[in-house]
């Protein structure tokens, strides 16, 4: 497992020891970024949380394009371990917010972030539930982007977002998501 692109291309990411965590394929994420580059224009400057972080792949993948915090929630032990030293090898400490601990124990936001990536383990639904919370606690606004990994044959529906676009990588789909425009 590798970073794509960025000031940290092609450096290595250690993966969680056992078969608790998926990490996402190098492939899915190169999609991904990509489709978020295609929206974004940039990463610079941006506000990033990465949920069900695992190894932290897709927070420090924006980390090295350019992005300027990310907050990563995690909960398993091996996972955090695995997290915590992709963080410290790349010198990214400063950027970066490791909370070991519930997607579902986040408090409310500050403010909206601008973007947030969730990997939650398939099949759950877990990533919908996240999300409904998310947006009563502020961390959702208007200018946020929100990208959601699911199995391909999961239906991804949120009250409150529309769906922008959709991508298959092999098992994965990839979901970007806005909030819904209010009325008016």
């Amino acid at each position: 497992m590798r970073i794509v692109a960025g000031q940290w291309r092609a450096r290595k990411l250690v993966a969680p020891q056992g078969d608790t965590t998926r990490p996402t394929a190098d492939r899915t994420r190169e999609t991904l970024f990509s489709m978020l580059v295609s929206r974004l224009g940039t990463f610079d400057g941006l506000t990033v949380a990465d949920l069900f972080a695992g190894s932290g792949a897709l927070g420090l993948e924006a980390l090295s394009r350019g992005a300027a915090a990310c907050i990563f929630v995690e909960q398993d032990a091996a996972a955090i371990r695995a997290l915590r030293s992709n963080v410290a090898n790349l010198h990214a400490q400063a950027q970066s917010d490791v909370r070991a601990s519930s997607v579902l124990a986040l408090g409310p936001a500050r403010q909206p972030l601008d973007l947030i990536l969730l990997d939650p383990p398939y099949g759950t639904g877990a990533g919908i539930v996240a999300l409904d919370k998310l947006q009563r606690l502020g961390w959702i606004g208007e200018a946020t982007w929100i990208s959601l990994e699911t199995a391909v044959d999961e239906d991804v529906k949120v009250k409150g977002l529309t769906i922008e676009a959709e991508r298959k990588v092999g098992k994965a789909r990839i979901t970007l998501l806005r909030q819904k425009a209010a009325p008016g």
